[in-house]
C-alpha cells in the first residue's frame, strides 16, 4: 500500500495571535503526502481511528502514526521557528566579532570570508553546517544572505532543497563603496541576479525554496542598482531583504551619500523596493516618520537581538513597531549574532525589551514595553512567517497550512532543563480550573530560559522529517 496520510499525536503548542498561547493536550493532527494540514482532532485517544473517520476510503496500512506516549510529560509539537535574517556566508566568524562596530566589522571579518566562498568546496562547507546547525535548533524556514557569487548562492539553494529546509535564497547585491575583491560592476550584478532568480524558479522548482532580492545595504547599492531591483521586485512579485537602520555610523553614511533623502527609509522606498514583501533587518534607529512609511508600504522586519547588542548597534523598539501594526520576526544574523538558534535570540529579545523597558519611568509603561514569553516564542514562529508574507502558509498549526514542526522534549538525559515532579502536568484539564494551563506555560518559560538544541527532538518541514536528536526519549 502507498502511504496516503501521517497522523501526530501528543500535546501541540503554538502562538495563533501575540500575546496569546494555544496549548491542546491529547491532540492528533493528520497531514497529507503534501505536507499540508487536513484535520485536527482534540482531545483524541485513537489516531489511527480519527484518520479512518476523517476519509473513510482509507485503509490502516495507507496511514502513518507518530505519537508521543505519555501524557504527563515534558515533550510537546510547537511549530517550526522562522528566522528572518540570516547570512549563511558568514557562519565560520559566528562569535567572532572582537571589538568593533558594524562598518569596521565589515571590512575587517566579513567581506573576506564571504569572497571566500566563490570556491565551491568551501561554500558546500559552510553551507552544510549551516543548515545542519538551523534545522538542529528547530529552524524549518529561514532568510538567507549569500554571497555576490551567483554559483555559490544556487549551490545554497540545491542544499537547502536537499535537507528539506523551507528557505528564501539572497545573492547579495553591491555594487559601490565595497572592497574590490569583492565587487561587481552593475551590469555583471544584474546578470548574476538573474541567474539566481531563474535557476530557483525555472531549474530547482522547489515551492520551498524562493529567490529573495538582497541589496546589501544602501550604502553599497548606487542608484541604478536600487531602482532595477525594485523594477524586478515589482515585475516579478518577489521578496526583498536588506538592511535599515542598524548602527548609528551607518545613518550618517546613508546622509551623506543619498543628500536628497529625509532619512533612511526613504532611500530604498525612492527606488520601489519598500514592499509588502520587503523584510528590514535590525530597525534600531527608526524616526516616528520612518515607522509612518514602513506601516504604509506594509514591510516587515527582523529583530536582531543578539547581533545588536554583540555590536552594541543600539536597541529595537519592538513593542512600538508592534503598536504600529508592523510585522516583526526574529533573526539569528549570524555572524553578527553569534548563535544559530532562534530560540536563544527569543530568549535575547525578551531581555532587550527589559532594558528598554528600565529606561521608562512610568510604571504603566515599563509594563507595556517588556515582552513576555508568550510574546516572543510568537515572534520566533507566526509573527516570522507573517513579516516573510507567509503567515497563511506557516508558523501555527492550522487546516490547510504546511506541516512544519519541531518536536520539544524536556527530558533528554543530557538536557539543560530540570523539571521536577512536582513542576509537571498531564497538560489535560485539572478539577482545579486553570491548574494545568499554568504549569504547562511553565513548562514553556523554562524550555524557552534554559532550553536548547538538545530539547529539539524531532523537525518535520512539510510533513517531512528533516532531523532527529538521537538521544531523545520520544
Amino acid at each position: 500500500m502507498i502511504l496516503k496520510l501521517t497522523v501526530y499525536h501528543g500535546n501541540f503548542v503554538d502562538t495563533p495571535s501575540l500575546g496569546d498561547v494555544r496549548i491542546r493536550p491529547q491532540t492528533t493532527i493528520g497531514v497529507g503526502t503534501d505536507g499540508k494540514i487536513l484535520f485536527i482532532k482534540e482531545k483524541s485517544q485513537d489516531p489511527l481511528r480519527d484518520a479512518l473517520d476523517f476519509d473513510q476510503t482509507l485503509q490502516p496500512s495507507e496511514v502513518a502514526v507518530v505519537k508521543i506516549s505519555g501524557s504527563q510529560d515534558g515533550s510537546f509539537f510547537f511549530p517550526g521557528f522562522v528566522d528572518t535574517h540570516v547570512h549563511a556566508s558568514q557562519y565560520p566568524n559566528a562569535g567572532i566579532f572582537g571589538s568593533s562596530t558594524l562598518l569596521d566589522w565589515l571590512q575587517t571579518y566579513t567581506f573576506p570570508l564571504e569572497a571566500s566562498l566563490k570556491d565551491a568546496d568551501t561554500a558546500r562547507a559552510v553551507y552544510n553546517r549551516v543548515l545542519d546547525r538551523t534545522l538542529a535548533n528547530g529552524t524549518t524556514t529561514a532568510s538567507y544572505y549569500t554571497t555576490i557569487d551567483a554559483a555559490s548562492s544556487n549551490l545554497m539553494a540545491r542544499i537547502c532543497a536537499e535537507k528539506g529546509q523551507r528557505a528564501f535564497i539572497g545573492k547579495v547585491c553591491m555594487d559601490q563603496n565595497s572592497p574590490d575583491y569583492y565587487v561587481e560592476l552593475f551590469k555583471e550584478c544584474k546578470h548574476s541576479t538573474r541567474q539566481v532568480v531563474d535557476y530557483i524558479k525555472k531549474e530547482l522548482k522547489d515551492e520551498k525554496i524562493q529567490p529573495v532580492l538582497t541589496p546589501r545595504f544602501a550604502p553599497s547599492c548606487s542608484r541604478e542598482l536600487m531602482s532595477w531591483l525594485g523594477q524586478l521586485a515589482h515585475e516579478e512579485d518577489l521578496n526583498v531583504q536588506t538592511h535599515l537602520s542598524e548602527n548609528l555610523a551607518e545613518l550618517e553614511l546613508v546622509a551623506e551619500l543619498f543628500p536628497e533623502c529625509e532619512n533612511y527609509s526613504q532611500v530604498y522606498d525612492n527606488h520601489h523596493l519598500l514592499t509588502k514583501k520587503t523584510l528590514l533587518a535590525h530597525c534600531v534607529h527608526l524616526s516616528d516618520k520612518e515607522i509612518e512609511l514602513l506601516k504604509l508600504r506594509g514591510c516587515g522586519v527582523s529583530h536582531c537581538p543578539i547581533s545588536n547588542s554583540s555590536l552594541a548597534s543600539g536597541e529595537c523598539r519592538v513593542r512600538l513597531l508592534l503598536d504600529n501594526g508592523i510585522n516583526v520576526g526574529l533573526g539569528t544574523d549570524l555572524s553578527g549574532g553569534y548563535s544559530s538558534s532562534i530560540l536563544a535570540v527569543a530568549r535575547q529579545a525578551l531581555l532587550v525589551s527589559r532594558h528598554l523597558a528600565m529606561k521608562e519611568t512610568d510604571a504603566k509603561k515599563q509594563e507595556h514595553v517588556n515582552l513576555s514569553v508568550e510574546d516572543v516564542l510568537f515572534l520566533a514562529s507566526l509573527g516570522g512567517a507573517q513579516a516573510l508574507s507567509l503567515g497563511s502558509v506557516v508558523g501555527s498549526f492550522e487546516v490547510n497550512k504546511q506541516f512544519d514542526a519541531q518536536l520539544i522534549n524536556l527530558d533528554p538525559v543530557s538536557s539543560n532543563v530540570d523539571v521536577f515532579e512536582w513542576q509537571r502536568t498531564s497538560w489535560n484539564d485539572s478539577p482545579k480550573e486553570g491548574e494545568n494551563q499554568k504549569l504547562a506555560r511553565n513548562l514553556l518559560a523554562k524550555w524557552l530560559f534554559t532550553g536548547d538544541d538538545r530539547n529539539t527532538a524531532r523537525v518535520w518541514v512539510a510533513g517531512r522529517l528533516v532531523h532527529s536528536y538521537p538521544a531523545s526519549a520520544t
